[in-house]
């Protein structure tokens, strides 16, 4: 995930933290703080204990303690998030890293065709881990209760723990919702795969998924309430992207680069004059050409890269002075599904293959989509 700083590794997982999440510290901070006696009420409703707020409330304590209970939150968003990579992990699939963001924690991981028996423990494993560590806290605030300290930092800690054991059940009750793509979705969609085929599974769930984003959207915009609106949004964007992903595995099944790629290539040479490029590409109605040479492919030429020079410096320049270096290859055996993440991750339109060191041909966006409408016709 882009702008994410590394802060270590654990279970040799890489751990990182979004920009974002340097953003929803303060706020979370701020709006705890400034309801710190409503949630004091609160607490001692809800525990039945009771909550000395002489150390709370004082100066900028509910600032102080509203940070603390912010972080606290995260480190059990982060602990939400470790469960799922280990199950993933011990399931033998390869967790790229887990990120904090804005909303949350999200796990990269490995893109492989969803297994219900596997999806199933991975998606309940985050969300009992919520709420063990709920009750764990919960269980503090009787503890710190009990004991001899204080009235002051009892009142803190009972605070602090019950309002972190409030959030973490929260958590738990949130994520198993069954809107996809949430744990509650996955854990749907996993059900109902053993019922049915996985494609039509999908489709449920992340309808369903866009039921509730749309609910959240309604309610948030009633309540004036914009994390509600910003949940509904990524909860509908997320639910589509997931059954299109699903979608282009399904239909991509089995297919290798290959079966897709144009050859014989017309390619270029590093001397080729700009403004020969051009020619070319309304020659050929191809928008970028592999650059070779001596047989070697050094590079890929696209319009986009052509269109960074202006006119004017364009006749004195050659395909060696704007192509891309060391472009990212395929092997004429691999999955076309791997071109399709390559070209939407690095927005690129085309991808050389390359067998033993020699250009065999090229697979472009256009190749693959081409691929997809013809076997949906099948």
């Amino acid at each position: 995930m882009e702008a994410s700083l590394q802060i270590g590794r654990l279970a040799g997982i890489p751990v990182k933290l979004h920009w974002s999440f340097l953003l929803v510290i303060p706020l979370f901070a701020w709006i705890i703080g400034s309801q710190i006696l409503l949630t004091t009420e609160l607490i001692e409703v809800l525990f039945g204990v009771p909550i000395d707020t002489t150390l709370i409330t004082e100066g900028f304590n509910p600032y102080i303690l509203g940070t603390v209970v912010a972080l606290g939150l995260f480190v059990g968003v982060f602990i939400h998030e470790m469960a799922h990579s280990l199950i993933a992990k011990a399931k033998g699939i390869e967790i790229h890293s887990i990120t904090l963001l804005i909303l949350g924690g999200v796990s990269q991981m490995e893109e492989t065709m969803p297994d219900p028996k596997v999806e199933l423990p991975m998606a309940l494993a985050g969300p009992l881990t919520s709420l063990a560590v709920g009750v764990i806290s919960s269980a503090l605030v009787y503890v710190f209760a009990a004991v001899d300290l204080d009235p002051g930092i009892a009142g803190v800690l009972v605070f602090t723990f019950g309002y972190l054991g409030l959030l973490n059940v929260l958590l738990f009750g949130f994520n198993l919702l069954p809107a996809f793509p949430m744990d509650g979705g996955r854990v749907l969609r996993a059900w109902l795969a053993r019922r049915m085929p996985l494609s039509r599974a999908t489709r449920i769930a992340a309808d369903v998924g866009k039921g509730f984003a749309v609910l959240f959207g309604i309610v948030g915009l009633l309540l004036l309430n914009p994390i509600l609106i910003i949940i509904a949004f990524f909860i509908y964007i997320g639910a589509n992207q997931e059954a299109n992903y699903l979608r282009y595995n399904i239909l991509l099944q089995d297919v290798t680069v290959a079966d897709a790629m144009s050859s014989p290539v017309v390619t270029v040479e590093p001397t080729t004059p700009l403004s020969r490029v051009l020619e070319m590409m309304y020659e050929t109605k191809h928008l970028g050409f592999p650059v070779v040479d001596r047989g070697s492919l050094v590079g890929i030429i696209a319009l986009a890269d052509v269109h960074k020079i202006s006119p004017a410096e364009r006749e004195a320049m050659q395909v060696r002075d704007v192509m891309t270096r060391n472009p990212t290859t395929l092997l004429p055996s691999a999955p076309l599904i791997d071109a399709l993440r390559i070209i939407t991750g690095q927005d690129i339109g085309r991808i050389p293959v390359v067998a033993d060191d020699t250009l065999v041909g090229i697979v472009t966006r256009t190749d693959v989509l081409r691929v997809m409408e013809l076997r949906e016709e099948v």
